[in-house]
């Protein structure tokens, strides 16, 4: 427990404690010589990284090396080189050793650490790797902190300028100031639909609240599959959501916020419980914050794993403790949100953005991008690539650097043919489209969506009638049942997609899945709903052959393959 005294009051207590971090952990001759980080998310520890963590202490403790500082830290995003350790050597550049065993490394304590020699048979990642160029076309802005600090450090943090855009929000903005600056930036939020940050911290300040009441959401609950963006930044660096999310509470006039997240997400949910313990234990959150007199709380919410709990009428349902299902808008949550008050509900990555658009300014955030589509974005890149794992890019970018210069190209001896976007509620873009710029206008354009960020790269041997049929299964799974098109539409669906998968499709088929495609789209309640025959339209505009030929040849295909390279993240 932190003594009261030692509580941040201050922007010198902040500096305070960067200059401790920054002496503490630096290299020198007569300091440290090496760093090794250990990187401990979710993908590493499946593959092994806590086994690395304890030989990599136990390598130290046995040998008595007193010139080598230990460090942990979440995912470094290259999820399909886990294991990982990053090496940092006094007066050299860092290398990355990956794919780690226990006999690898010992060759790396045998020769980088013992004798000041590269393990170059090992082939570790420098600024001349061509598995560099996953880094190096990147531009990490939200993901600044990967791979760099310790999510269970609020030290390290703060060592990162964290809270020090809070301080300046508390003692020199007014919470229009806040909110313009926001505005100015063109921050769109990321949770999928792209609306304007600015514009609904906007509308929730004005909204009236009958018992002087309002809300701060987070909505957490990530539930696309082949999605681990939000995950990620709850692992790797918590503190950057808590500070986006008091700096929206001041903006508003909120004194209390929830964190919705999955209960599938251990770690995560593990991280941000001690990340708000820290936070309150330094007077970062709770009373009188940073000394200024504002009071803002928040507390997690775990929920059960409901993919309609994703949008946000559902999940201030499942808030409540009701069933979650989605409510007709209007009222919107900006005026009538949780428990009736008005509520701002933004996703993990939008509030991920905040501190450093306030720190560094409305024009730093909006010098990348497009025009309508500022900033970066956070893509989980999945499936069919050789580079699986978390990217972060300019806006604007082009499919085809994404999945060739970052992802490397495709895993295997297979092809490009298509990359889903938007999950279930997305669609499938062909190779025609691979140099269009990635905005939500030009990927609306093209059949698909944004969405909150899976990108799930497709080869040749995938059958799209079966990719179909594959969404359209989860979505039907997943349909809260409220509204007649989506529960009743989306099972016709699916009949008709295993049936013409089985290779019994007979002729009309396709029409009838057309039709009820755009009834489903056209009647259903909420945003899913609506959105759900997505994956079915974009396959029948650009691979309708295939579908016709399992009805021509009634020859069945196999199990989707895609659904087990999804769910290996």
């Amino acid at each position: 427990m932190v003594d009261e005294l030692v509580k941040i009051n201050s922007i010198k207590d902040l500096e305070k404690i960067k200059a401790n971090v920054f002496n503490k952990n630096k290299l020198s001759e007569s300091n440290f010589k090496y760093k090794i980080t250990v990187h401990l998310g979710t993908c590493g520890i499946a593959s092994g990284a806590d086994k690395i963590l304890e030989q990599v202490q136990e390598l130290i403790n046995k040998n008595q090396i007193k010139n080598t500082l230990l460090c942990t830290s979440g995912c470094l995003g290259f999820c399909a080189l886990e294991p990982m350790i990053t090496v940092e050597s006094y007066n050299k550049q860092q290398l990355i050793y990956y794919n780690l065993d226990s006999e690898k490394l010992n060759e790396i304590f045998k020769l980088h650490i013992y004798q000041g020699k590269i393990a170059e048979n090992l082939e570790p990642i420098d600024s001349n790797s061509p598995l560099n160029n996953f880094f190096l076309f990147q531009e990490s802005r939200v993901l600044r902190n990967r791979g760099k600090i310790n999510p269970f450090s609020i030290e390290d943090y703060i060592a990162s300028d964290g809270y020090f855009a809070l301080n300046k929000v508390l003692n020199f903005l007014k919470p229009e100031d806040v909110i313009k600056i926001i505005s100015d930036s063109g921050l769109r939020g990321r949770g999928g639909a792209g609306f304007p940050t600015g514009l609904k911290w906007q509308a929730c300040k004005e909204a009236k609240s009958p018992a002087g009441i309002k809300y701060v959401v987070c909505n957490g609950d990530e539930g696309d599959p082949g999605a681990f963006m939000d995950r990620n930044l709850l692992e790797s660096d918590p503190h950057s959501v808590i500070e986006g999310m008091i700096i929206a509470a001041y903006a508003i006039g909120s004194n209390k916020g929830y964190i919705y997240v999955r209960a599938e997400y251990p770690l995560a949910v593990k991280t941000l419980e001690n990340a708000l313990s820290q936070a309150k234990q330094y007077g970062i959150l709770g009373d009188n914050i940073l000394g200024s007199g504002f009071n803002f709380d928040i507390e997690i919410y775990e929920g059960a794993g409901a993919f309609v709990c994703g949008e946000e009428t559902a999940l201030l349902r499942s808030l409540e403790g009701k069933r979650g299902m989605p409510r007709p808008k209007p009222p919107f949550p900006s005026n009538q949100g949780l428990y009736g008050m008005p509520t701002l509900i933004n996703n993990v990555e939008t509030f991920a953005n905040v501190a450093q658009i306030i720190l560094n300014g409305a024009e730093w955030f909006n010098s990348i991008g497009t025009k309508t589509s500022k900033g970066t974005k956070i893509f989980a890149l999945a499936g069919a690539v050789k580079n699986v794992g978390l990217v972060e890019v300019p806006m604007g970018m082009t499919l085809r650097d994404i999945i060739f210069k970052i992802g490397g190209g495709i895993a295997g001896d297979g092809e490009f043919k298509a990359v889903q976007l938007g999950g279930p509620s997305g669609g499938c873009i062909p190779k025609t489209f691979l140099d269009i710029p990635v905005d939500y206008e030009k990927i609306k354009e093209a059949g698909s969506i944004v969405g909150s960020g899976g990108m799930i790269v497709i080869d040749d041997s995938t059958c799209m009638a079966n990719l179909a049929r594959y969404f359209m299964d989860f979505i039907q799974e997943e349909s809260c049942g409220q509204c007649v098109p989506c529960r009743i539409g989306t099972r016709r669906m699916l009949e008709i997609l295993e049936r013409i998968t089985k290779g019994k499709g007979e002729e009309g088929d396709i029409e009838k899945l057309e039709k009820l495609a755009n009834v489903v789209a056209q009647t259903s309640l909420c945003g899913l709903g609506k959105t759900a025959p997505n994956p079915v339209f974009s396959t029948l505009k650009y691979f309708r052959e295939e579908f016709e030929e399992h009805i021509i040849t009634q020859k069945s295909c196999e199990r989707l393959h895609l659904k087990a390279k999804v769910k290996r993240i």
